[in-house]
């Protein structure tokens, strides 16, 4: 708590609330960038902690839920267009102007609600190959509409605590993506890839092939497997579902579920709580 006190001396846009749990923390500010930097700054000084997918703050109007929207305004090349106005119609945005210079360069005008922002500056990175610029203004409050159709399928969830293994990693693969390398330290409960289908998988990616021979002991070493996903916070904080959290230290990002153990998540699961 020392250090968010600290911060928020200076950084007057910040708002810390205290929670029941005296390790929880809300932490509100002004969008994703702001939080973002905020975690950075944490990270440099040595702390470790957890946070959850950030929400956009609502409030009540006559008994309805509202929420905040916001017009985006992006410049890339034009080539991109079709690539931006999939994603952001995904993310329930409604084009408003698209400006043309005439030497390739376009200025899209978006409005869609602040939870739609929530990675987009990681995915306009990726999809332009960081040849564009984005820049947003508030717009004020309006009635929440429809939710944001998620575009990610379960998770792969290390079953056991140990070392993942390139045997592991190889049989994760075959059902998905993975996010670590041989030999990275992992623990039930950890997020270690994506599933290829909806739901998620628990796995044990610390499992080792049982040797024959010297032959084919060897031949694993070999083995060649696919590069693992790094997120950076942004896309980390982008990718966690709500039952899940990123995992924050000085070094790594990882991301874990919320509730670590298998049999109790099931249980959560047929009780129907989040």
């Amino acid at each position: 708590m020392g250090s968010f006190k600290n911060e928020t001396r200076t950084n007057v846009s910040l708002r810390i609330e205290q929670t029941n749990n005296a390790d929880e923390f809300i932490v509100s500010g002004r969008g994703e960038l702001h939080l973002s930097v905020l975690i950075e700054d944490m990270r440099r000084e040595g702390l470790e902690f957890q946070v959850s997918k950030p929400e956009a703050i609502t409030k009540i109007v006559k008994d309805k839920i509202h929420e905040p929207y916001e017009r985006i305004f992006i410049e890339t090349n034009e080539e991109y267009l079709g690539t931006l106005a999939e994603e952001l119609s995904s993310r329930l945005g409604q084009m408003e102007d698209v400006r043309n210079d005439g030497n390739g360069n376009i200025t899209i005008v978006y409005k869609l609600p602040t939870r739609g922002l929530i990675g987009l500056r990681s995915f306009l990175l990726r999809a332009t190959h960081g040849n564009s610029m984005m820049s947003n203004e508030l717009l004020g409050y309006e009635i929440m509409s429809r939710n944001i159709k998620s575009t990610r399928f379960g998770s792969i969830v290390a079953s056991e605590k140990g070392i993942a293994l390139t045997y592991g990693i190889r049989n994760a693969q075959n059902l998905g993506s993975t996010f670590v390398p041989p030999n990275t330290s992992v623990y039930e409960g950890m997020v270690v890839g994506m599933h290829n289908r909806d739901g998620d998988l628990n796995i044990n990616i610390c499992k080792e092939k049982k040797k024959t021979n010297m032959r084919a002991s060897s031949a694993d070493i070999f083995e060649s497997l696919e590069p693992p996903k790094i997120f950076s916070l942004e896309e980390a904080l982008d990718f966690i579902a709500t039952d899940e959290l990123a995992e924050i230290t000085p070094h790594n990002i990882r991301l874990r579920k919320k509730v670590l153990n298998s049999d109790q998540r099931h249980r959560i699961a047929r009780s129907g709580k989040h």
